[in-house]
């Protein structure tokens, strides 16, 4: 990354950036500016959370119906049970992770990987850590070239300090992509990489203050939009060219508004009594 005193704002200003910006936070607006949102934010959360795991799972392999997700109780009977259940795990655990975010994001990510591969059968010793030199990776749907074990701790840590510095003047939307696309680059644990990819660029937009409530989930917009395209502008981030990094940024924010979209059609439903 670039060593200027705020790389990440410097992002922001990449072609096509700003009106993703200006897009994103007009979409999320709209939705906090409903008249369900006023007396029923929980419920609206609460549906969002379930829509976004069910999201990023399906990114991950899991591509179940709504309905099965939601009338489902036991997700340990085959992989994609259980990457189901790890997707609907780290929703639930997002939310307690936002104070540690800002003073220890490592942290916070090692315990993102202990709660996605709760259950699935993974040494102890592989979870909630980077990997280590000659240790494999179980990231089957993403086929970019595997950064070493060195470069990981060391990007890990660039990535650390610029959270805990804050970026104030970066827009959150910036930011959020740019943890989603490292990690997912990265793929610094042995496995559930995507998940925990998805579960911090949730956390971002839910501790900058664009999405509070967590009603506007981008894996909701990132499935809908589908894996071919996902992994295409992943591609673009991993390139790092200016042109690359911005696609990859505008893709994110239109899957943040495809996930403001979805809750907007979730308060219209609860408005008309449907849901």
């Amino acid at each position: 990354m670039s060593t200027n005193a705020d790389p990440l704002a410097a992002l922001g200003a990449l072609t096509g950036v700003p009106e993703a910006v200006d897009s994103v936070r007009k979409a999320v607006d709209r939705v906090y500016g409903h008249r369900v949102m006023r007396r029923r934010s929980n419920s609206i959360t609460g549906e969002a959370a379930l829509r976004g795991a069910r999201g990023s799972a399906a990114l991950s392999g899991a591509d179940w119906a709504l309905e099965e997700v939601r009338r489902r109780t036991d997700f340990s009977g085959d992989d994609e049970a259980r990457v189901i259940g790890g997707a609907l795990r780290l929703t639930a655990e997002a939310g307690q992770l936002l104070s540690i975010w800002r003073q220890s994001p490592l942290r916070v990510l090692a315990r993102l990987h202990l709660v996605a591969a709760g259950g699935a059968g993974i040494a102890d010793e592989l979870v909630g850590r980077p990997r280590l030199a000659g240790e494999a990776v179980s990231e089957p749907l993403v086929g970019l070239p595997l950064p070493s074990a060195s470069e990981v701790a060391g990007r890990l840590e660039g990535l650390s300090q610029l959270i805990i510095a804050g970026g104030a003047a970066a827009p959150a939307l910036v930011t959020a992509a740019v943890v989603h696309g490292e990690l997912l680059a990265l793929r610094p644990f042995g496995s559930h990489n995507g998940l925990v990819a998805r579960a911090a660029e949730r956390i971002v937009l839910i501790n900058s203050g664009l999405d509070p409530k967590s009603v506007c989930p981008a894996e909701v917009g990132h499935a809908e939009r589908g894996r071919a395209e996902y992994l295409a502008a992943l591609e673009g981030y991993v390139s790092g060219t200016p042109e690359g990094v911005a696609a990859w940024i505008v893709h994110c924010g239109r899957a943040v508004e495809l996930g403001a979209r979805e809750s907007m059609a979730v308060c219209e439903a609860l408005q008309r009594g449907a849901a």
